[in-house]
This record gives C-alpha cells, sequence and structure tokens, in this order.
C-alpha cells in the first residue's frame, strides 16, 4: 500500500467509524428494546442501603418515563406546572440545559409518559398529548415537530399517549390511532409523512411498537387498545392481528421477538403469551396461552429458555418456561418494573423497593434490595443501564448510582 492509498484507507475508516457513531440509537428499553443491557463487570451484590449514590436531581418534573443515556448525556422527561420539559445533565449529573416541549397530560397520573429516542445528534420524543418533536441532541434546537391530534387526526387514550418513538434507518414510526391514521411512518429528518394504515381502526395502547426482522420482510409489532397486530413495516399493510381481551384497555409491555417467536405479557390482555410467526410473516399462531402471568406495565425480559416478569395478583416476581408456558418459580417482593444486566436481574417494585436478582434456569434468588430513598408519587418507571450505573426514577427525582466493579 503507497502512501496516497493509506491516506484514502485511514479518512474512509475514520469517515466509516464516525458515520457509524452518529447512527448509535438510545432508546426505551435499552439498545435492543428487550430489557437487557450489554453490561459487563457489574457488582453482584451490594450494601445493605444500596450501592453508591452517585448523584441525584429532584426536579425534573412529574413523570413516569425513563431516562435516555448516551455517551456523555443523560435525558429525561417531567412537568411542572402542566408543561412538559426535556432537562439534560452530563454524566456526573451537572444540570445543563431544559427545553419547554408543551402541555402535559393532566387528568391522572399526571406527568410525562414516552421515552425519548436519540438516534446520533436527533432526538425523537412524544408527549403524552401527542407532540412529536425533532430536536437536536446537543442543543434542544427544534428541527421539526408535528400534532398527531391535529395533523394526523389521532385520538388520545385514557391515561394519555405513551408508546415510545421507534427509528428504523431514515423511517420514524408512530400511532396516532386515528380510523384512517392509525399507525403513521414518517420521515424523521423531516417529519413528512411515508405511509399511513388504519390497520384495525381500534384506538392505540400504551406499549411500544418493536420491528421483526424476517427473511423476506420486516414487520411492525404493536398493540393497539383490544389487539396485537402486525404491518408491513415498508408499507403499513396490515398482515395478522391477534385479539385481546374485550373487557380490558392497558396493553403496556413490549413485546420480545427471538429466533422466530414472538412473546407478549399483559396483566390486561391475555397474559403470558408464545406465538410462532410464518416464514412470510403473514400469519400467526398461538403455541401457548398462561393467564395468570399478568403483568401490567412493569415489562419483561426473556432470558434462556425463561421469560422473568411480574404478577398483578398475587402482587409477586415469577419466570415462565417458554417451552411450555408454566410458571417455573416465583419471588414475594412485591410486583413492578424489571430489566437485565450481567447475569442479574434488576427489579424496581411499585413499593419503591430496588432489588438485585439472581436467576438460573428459572429459579430466582433476592441477593441484594434498598428503599429508594427519595421521589414523588407513584414507583412506575422502569430503570436504566448504561456505563456502569444504574439509573432509577421515583417522580420528580432521579438517581444514578454506581452499579460497576472497582
Amino acid at each position: 500500500m503507497n502512501f496516497k492509498s493509506s491516506i484514502c484507507f485511514f479518512l474512509l475508516s475514520g469517515i466509516l467509524a464516525i458515520s457509524l457513531e452518529a447512527q448509535t440509537v438510545a432508546q426505551f428499553l435499552g439498545p435492543g428494546r428487550n430489557g437487557i443491557y450489554p453490561e459487563t463487570k457489574l457488582l453482584k451484590a451490594w450494601p445493605a442501603d444500596g450501592p453508591e449514590l452517585k448523584w441525584k436531581s429532584e426536579k425534573i418534573g412529574n413523570g413516569y418515563s425513563s431516562p435516555v443515556v448516551t455517551i456523555d448525556h443523560v435525558y429525561v422527561t417531567g412537568e411542572i406546572d402542566s408543561i412538559g420539559y426535556l432537562s439534560v445533565f452530563d454524566k456526573n449529573g451537572v444540570f445543563l440545559w431544559k427545553k419547554e416541549i408543551g402541555k402535559e397530560w393532566m387528568e391522572n397520573f399526571t406527568g410525562s409518559r414516552s421515552t425519548p429516542t436519540i438516534v446520533g445528534d436527533l432526538l425523537y420524543l412524544c408527549s403524552s398529548m401527542g407532540k412529536i418533536s425533532c430536536l437536536e441532541a446537543s442543543t434542544g434546537k427544534e428541527k421539526w415537530s408535528l400534532d398527531m391530534l391535529r395533523d394526523m387526526n389521532g385520538i388520545n387514550i385514557r391515561f394519555g399517549y405513551s408508546s415510545g418513538l421507534l427509528v428504523d434507518g431514515d423511517i420514524l414510526y408512530c400511532n396516532p390511532g386515528g380510523a384512517d391514521t392509525n399507525i403513521v411512518a414518517l420521515n424523521r429528518h423531516s417529519g413528512k409523512m411515508i405511509w399511513k394504515s388504519k390497520a384495525l381502526g381500534d384506538s392505540t395502547a400504551y406499549g411500544s411498537p418493536i420491528l421483526v426482522n424476517l427473511a423476506v420482510r420486516k414487520l411492525l409489532v404493536t398493540f393497539t387498545i383490544h389487539n396485537m397486530i402486525a404491518l408491513d413495516a415498508s408499507n403499513g399493510e396490515l398482515l395478522w392481528s391477534q385479539p385481546q381481551a374485550a373487557d380490558r384497555d392497558i396493553q403496556a409491555c413490549t413485546p420480545i421477538f427471538e429466533d422466530g417467536y414472538l412473546y407478549s405479557v399483559n396483566g390486561s390482555g391475555s397474559g403470558a403469551v408464545k406465538y410462532e410467526i410464518s416464514a412470510d410473516g403473514r400469519s400467526v399462531s398461538k403455541v401457548w396461552e398462561n393467564s395468570k402471568v399478568t403483568d401490567v406495565h412493569g415489562g419483561f425480559v426473556k432470558i434462556g429458555n425463561y421469560i422473568y416478569t411480574s404478577q398483578y395478583r398475587p402482587r409477586r416476581y415469577c419466570s415462565v418456561d417458554c417451552s411450555n408456558g408454566q410458571i417455573s418459580d416465583s419471588l414475594k417482593f412485591d410486583k413492578g418494573a424489571i430489566i437485565y444486566a450481567d447475569g442479574m436481574l434488576y427489579c424496581y417494585t411499585e413499593k419503591g423497593m430496588v432489588g438485585l436478582v439472581k436467576p438460573e434456569n428459572g429459579k430466582m434468588e433476592l441477593v441484594s434490595s434498598f428503599k429508594m430513598p427519595v421521589g414523588t408519587k407513584e414507583y412506575f418507571t422502569i430503570p436504566v443501564i448504561e456505563n456502569g450505573m444504574l439509573y432509577l426514577r421515583h417522580g420528580d427525582a432521579l438517581l444514578a448510582y454506581a452499579i460497576r466493579q472497582e
């Protein structure tokens, strides 16, 4: 390789590296949108009062959205005096700036819902009142915005829009829930509509959509108020639907796809269900269903051949054998949110307890726990782990704990 070729090679390598970095996605439930965080060398036990608290803020406003964390910054939404704000901190907890977003939900469980999605230097968020904003992540400058109620004939729901926006390449997917504009694909750079789908014309739900990549097509899978649906992600064609319990209207947990199978857990739907998706994506069949697994909005994770989640009644965490749908083990630690990293489960209960749980072939052992020390209102937020830090929210308070081994 001569000198000129060497220079070209390194320049192209640098450009490629910058391009790949710019496309890094930070989103709800982690990089795979499945509650699993690719961290290593984390603590396997905590002191009695919890791991070291690195920093906290008690001024982020009311809300239930999770923070989203990049290499250098922490972003979180909250409501103050009926107005939604995006607050930004550096990794040491130093407050940097705040951006006003607009009106937030004030009818019940007041505060922000949806977790922002960040792709490169663009941040996307949806307010509980249906405003979608595209901002420069570094400055908060608005690039574009639209209103799903006004601009897309959307219909809001009982607890306000809550779904996390999904980005794939240059496409942003959102769910206005209107009769004709039920699910919409937008150009994420301009906000212009690529396609709209009336799907079933059913009101939207509270869970976040996922993409299912098959050999022949890509599916957009999400919940509406009474159905799980799959659309062709390229054009919005409705491929199939699965009805949920007709007398219930809170489908809040994000589904998980793995090795040809789709898993869902919904306390207001059909409980825990395993589906098999056909090779062409145009049909789905139910493998098993367990109505006793009744998580409402704490989410679930799949580790090996087991699902770990919580139950609404009785209040406890449990594991489900994915081969037959039967409950394998249970843990009396109330109920709530759950994520996974480096061989351990992190449980954040609706009574404010934080637990470190060791899973092993469906069994669960509570290793350590502590009480969330500050905050307001309900303990509904799903935790986040990034770069050796555990982020926990309780209403207007955001806390960052160091959980990496020294």
